[in-house]
């Protein structure tokens, strides 16, 4: 229950600090006089969107604290789950709204986001505003009464799970299917591109290597000539100037070794000087190797040439520059071709989930069908009963249950609330039918039966008498006191109607007053004349009469 409420710089509020009590609790006062103000700023703990246009003027924040007594209420999992600290007697929310337009907000002195600042609310406060009542023109608010007098929560998540892995699996399979029916159109290309390189089997860098043949089989009689001109050159065959550079070489070797013993300073150059010979020995070697080797081979050539012409032909076609891209692109094209294969099996392998899933979700379904039908005549014949303390003894009311073909995102049910509220009138849909009066008294009817097993400390009904007076609005009185003892809530109505403020274990009076230059609201809570003064001017307006306040302690008394 909400214990304790302080409210600073909200709107017309400059400070309000009052505790709460439990029980059923009515508030009043004069239309303008700040009580849907006060409901701005418990909206604000909330959660909901804060607007720098509710800070009192010439203030640079407003704040809203609610300090709850969550005893009994088995709340640490939603604490858990958020990462809160966890006090099991007490909860504070505490929202603050800055100037420039920055809003904060605390659980437990632990700041949080507006989400999590909702999703704890949620579980602590509930606000029944006039707009409310539209919720029952909503197909899926009147499944969820239904949901909710069938008590089977946890039945109806693992539905919404398994119902939520179909979604996904299905999401999944269109992506698949499409793409596959993509690729699976360019197969054949895919598969011909790669024939052709497969047919052609470049290997690794033999582009450059053939280039570098074909360089040398063009030139075949320049190099062999060369290389024997070369040849001659070194070994001196056929050389029209004698001895060739070896011979030369070893005759300046041998005239230099009969000096060496008288002159020492050529041993050095001795040395090299052989060396020399060696080394130019062994190129020439190589050289007359090479010029065997070389022949002009126009077979040959062809066949080179005809090879690079290929290859180069299939690199312009794939917009590749080399053998190795070549390669390359065919590990990517067996990699498409493979992924083609792989999809087909990720194809199957999903229908298969969605069919096993499928038959998961219609079992879970079907039990989520027999907890509606036994909980819809639960709502029939509540919601009756209510409508006659509410003076409708003849009001007809139906939760119509429909089977859905097709799996729903809670189900295959559909519900729809039926209401006449006259003798030989079939029902219609509610929101069609009822007026604001009737949509009010069907609604707290509806309230009334989902507190107990929503298990929410604290609910405010605003003006949720709209559209009754008299006899209606006591008996509408008198099931919210009910309320707050047989589902043990704190519940709070806001009201113009004495019927309703009589019924009240606390009465709360909210009002404005001019102090200087400005206006500020404030509220109260009542004792027992200042409740007889409050009926009274409710019952006879500005002139309050003894008649009033005789009428007034009647009121009081019959609670």
């Amino acid at each position: 229950m909400l214990r304790h409420l302080t409210i600073n710089n909200y709107v017309l509020i400059e400070s309000l600090d009052i505790d709460l009590q439990p029980g059923f609790t009515v508030m009043t006062g004069e239309t303008g006089a700040g009580k849907s103000i006060i409901l701005g700023a418990l909206g604000l703990l909330m959660g909901q969107r804060a607007d720098t246009g509710s800070i009192m003027p010439g203030t640079s924040k407003c704040t809203v604290e609610g300090i709850f007594n969550i005893e009994g209420y088995d709340l640490q999992s939603v604490f858990d789950e958020n990462e809160l600290d966890y006090e099991p007697s007490e909860c504070i929310l505490r929202r603050e709204v800055a100037a420039n337009g920055k809003s904060r907000a605390f659980i437990n002195d632990s700041p949080v986001g507006a989400a999590v600042l909702r999703q704890v609310a949620f579980h602590l406060l509930d606000i029944h505003s006039q707009h409310s009542n539209l919720l029952l023109e909503n197909p899926a608010f009147q499944l969820g009464i239904v949901d909710t007098v069938a008590g089977h929560r946890d039945l109806l998540n693992q539905y919404r799970e398994c119902y939520a892995r179909i979604v996904e699996a299905k999401r999944q399979l269109n992506d698949l299917e499409e793409s596959f029916a993509k690729r699976q159109s360019e197969e054949d290309y895919l598969r011909y591109q790669l024939e052709q390189i497969d047919e052609l089997k470049p290997l690794s860098g033999e582009d450059e290597e053939l280039k570098q043949l074909q360089s040398a089989l063009s030139h075949a009689e320049d190099i062999k000539m060369a290389l024997s001109a070369t040849d001659a050159l070194l070994n001196g065959s056929d050389s029209e100037e004698g001895a060739g550079a070896i011979e030369s070489l070893r005759r300046s070797s041998q005239t230099m070794q009969q000096i060496a013993n008288v002159y020492p300073a050529i041993e050095d150059y001795l040395t090299r000087l052989e060396s020399v010979v060696i080394e130019v020995k062994d190129i020439a070697s190589d050289i007359n190797s090479l010029a065997e080797d070389v022949e002009y081979n126009p077979a040959r050539l062809q066949q080179v040439t005809e090879r690079l012409d290929n290859l180069f032909s299939l690199e312009q076609k794939h917009r590749v520059s080399s053998s190795d891209e070549l390669i390359t692109l065919a590990e990517e094209l067996r990699s498409q071709l493979s992924m083609l294969s792989d999809s087909e099996d990720n194809i199957k392998e999903l229908k298969q989930q969605i069919e096993v899933e499928t038959k998961q979700a219609k079992r879970l379904a079907e039990s989520l069908s027999a907890g509606r039908l036994k909980a819809s005549k639960q709502v029939e014949k509540l919601v009756a009963e209510s409508l006659v303390a509410m003076d409708m003894p003849a009001a007809k009311f139906h939760a119509e249950m429909v089977e859905s073909e097709e799996l729903l995102p809670t189900g295959m049910n559909m519900v729809t609330f039926l209401f006449s509220a006259n003798k030989n009138i079939p029902p219609r849909p509610l929101a069609e039918v009822a007026s604001g009066g009737e949509m009010s008294r069907v609604m707290l009817a509806l309230k009334a039966l989902t507190s107990q097993q929503t298990h929410l400390p604290t609910i405010i009904f605003d003006e949720i008498d709209t559209g009754v007076s008299g006899k209606v609005a006591s008996s509408m009185a008198q099931i919210m006191a009910q309320m707050s003892t047989s589902a043990g809530q704190q519940v709070f109505a806001i009201t113009h109607l004495p019927q309703i403020a009589a019924k009240g274990d606390a009465h709360y009076f909210v009002y404005k007053e001019d102090e200087g230059n400005r206006t500020l609201t404030h509220i109260k809570q009542l004792d027992h004349e200042g409740r007889v003064a409050e009926l009274a001017h409710m019952l006879s307006g500005n002139t309050v009469t003894e008649a009033a306040k005789e009428n007034a302690r009647q009121l009081l008394n019959d609670k």
